[in-house]
């Protein structure tokens, strides 16, 4: 059986104008700044006509420990998005936008799949409306003018051994690390270890998804450290006086973007941080938006629900003030036999004990969601033309077990109409207001007890360790008042544990924490654990080689 792709599907299809979407939403025209036919930006400033108006609900989708095999997660926001507008709700979705480093490395983009994309995805997956290279310039903006005040007499006695600001690019490129630059005499500035994060990795991207307005993101701009001084006193954009050109270079990548699905439902596509060493969510401004204007709101959160959710709810929730009405936890059939030990070969065979030995993995997610959080759940099963009904009804036991409702969704290949079933719970669950909302951690709590408490409740782990500089590090930023801020953990996708080969729901294991920074504009504290990487690098056979483009610009390749 032959599927058609997912970019052919996508070119395939007859969008909107996106004056129409925006008519949907009652959006004025006065607030639209279109960006050619199908995509476009929101003044920020209509949040002022909306801000008497009560929130929509909000609907946050997850997912099991991402595999080889696939989980759908965007497919399932997409999908359950267009499903809602299908039974009659004014849905809108909001997601985040794809970083260049995976859709050229092995990833590939982040437009959903099959029946269930936004688009236009190739727009969205490579330049889109120039959000990304915004962050780029704005985080090199402060680099430039940080060596720039040491070259010309470093009159706040930056010390150039404690520069803990890195210059970004959005791309994978594990070449450009770690490096010696400024070499070449007095002229080419001062030699020193230096190094590239990749651009989702940035403070200034977190600080972009994070601010509430304009002057909020100026706020948090002035308030991240980029050096300590010879006597220990923390240099921020502030002390170099970069954030008014900052707020500038990033006063129209604050607009979110709206486009559109295969089926015309409205999507805000904004912000792009990463979930494994970012805190994983879409932009706070178009989160906002889509509650003021729909009646329900999708949006996901990156990986599985040990990162992406934890951090939509400890960092996003914490400083918003959001609440999450229904968490949707994503697995696959195929994932969970991985998960229970099965080669990537074998998943297409019957294998109820796989599933009994992976499925360990996704009741974690959903202990997590209903005990730790205490939000209402529903599973959703992507499901794959060779599961079994065994299988299925394996897992949907298990999860009965724990008083979660299990609904098989065929977005990927029908569409909204794959997804009524899906929709119509989740509305079902919302309307029953089972929420008993928490956090995983008193934000009182010092540094160590707040890492402590995600490793143990969330990850499953023993406890912590703490490797070369951690602790002192974590001194250190207590010493300078910070320790109230919440954590944010960067760890491998791949593992409830920091081990990206444990598998499943892992036992006996601690976590390994190496690092400890206080990204102080963001709002949060960046802990460092296992071989986590700011900076990825390309596979062996990366996805760009498939990438092309014919004479008329039609693009090919792309998934």
């Amino acid at each position: 059986m032959s599927f058609k792709s997912d970019i052919d599907i996508a070119q395939e299809a007859k969008p909107e104008l996106i004056t129409k979407i925006a008519q949907k939403l009652n959006i004025n025209e006065e607030f639209l700044e279109c960006y050619g036919r199908y995509k476009a930006k929101i003044d920020y400033n209509i949040m002022d006509h909306y801000k008497d108006k009560p929130n929509g609900k909000l609907i946050l989708v997850t997912a099991i420990t991402p595999t080889p095999a696939g989980e759908g997660k965007t497919t399932t926001t997409v999908g359950l998005g267009d499903a809602l507008s299908y039974i009659g709700k004014k849905a809108v979705i909001a997601l985040r936008e794809p970083s260049l480093g995976p859709v050229f490395g092995v990833k590939g983009g982040a437009a959903g799949g099959g029946y269930a994309q936004v688009i236009p995805m190739e727009d969205i997956n490579l330049h889109f409306t120039g959000d990304i290279h915004a962050v780029t310039t704005a985080n090199n903006l402060i680099a430039a003018l940080l060596d720039n005040h040491i070259q010309q007499g470093n009159k706040l006695g930056i010390d150039v051994r404690r520069i803990v600001w890195k210059r970004c690019m959005d791309m994978n490129d594990r070449q450009l690390r770690d490096m010696v630059n400024g070499l070449g005499g007095k002229a080419n500035g001062t030699p020193r270890e230096d190094g590239f994060d990749i651009t989702v990795a940035s403070e200034i991207m977190a600080v972009l998804c994070l601010s509430k307005d304009l002057d909020d993101l100026k706020s948090k701009v002035a308030r991240i450290i980029l050096a300590y001084s010879f006597e220990g006193k923390p240099i921020t954009v502030a002390d170099i006086k970069a954030q008014g050109a900052v707020a500038a270079l990033l006063k129209d990548a604050l607009k979110p973007n709206l486009v559109q699905t295969l089926e015309q439902t409205p999507a805000f596509i904004h912000g792009g941080p990463f979930a494994n060493i970012a805190h994983g969510c879409n932009s706070l401004m178009a989160t906002r938006l889509a509650l003021k204007l729909g009646d329900y709101v999708v949006t996901e959160a990156g990986f599985g629900a040990d990162l992406g959710a934890e951090k939509f709810i400890d960092i996003k929730c914490r400083q918003s003030g959001l609440r999450p009405d229904a968490v949707v936890i994503v697995a696959t059939a195929r994932a969970l036999k991985l998960h229970g030990g099965v080669a990537k070969a074998d998943l297409g065979t019957e294998n109820i004990e796989a599933i009994s030995r992976g499925i360990e993995n996704l009741l974690k997610h959903v202990h997590n969601i209903k005990n730790v959080f205490g939000l209402p759940a529903v599973v959703a099963i992507n499901r794959f033309p060779l599961d079994t009904e065994d299988e299925l009804a394996y897992i949907e036991s298990k999860c009965k077990e724990l008083g979660v409702s299990v609904i098989l969704s065929e977005v990927w290949a029908k569409g909204g109409a794959g997804g009524k079933e899906l929709a119509e719970e989740v509305v079902a669950v919302i309307e029953r207001g089972e929420r008993d909302f928490r956090f995983a951690y008193d934000e009182s709590l010092n540094i160590r007890d707040k890492i402590s408490a995600i490793a143990t409740k969330i990850y499953g782990a023993d406890g912590v360790d703490y490797v070369g500089n951690a602790e002192k590090q974590i001194d250190d930023i207590e010493a300078l008042g910070y320790g109230s801020l919440p954590i944010c953990m960067a760890k491998t996708q791949y593992s409830l544990s920091d081990d990206a080969s444990k598998l499943g729901r892992p036992t006996n294991f601690r976590i390994s924490v190496k690092s400890i920074k206080a990204s102080v504009g963001a709002g949060f504290i960046v802990v460092i654990t296992g071989d986590i990487m700011t900076m990825p690098g390309l596979p062996k056979v990366p996805s760009a080689e498939a990438i092309d483009v014919d004479a008329t610009g039609k693009i090919s390749g792309l998934f």
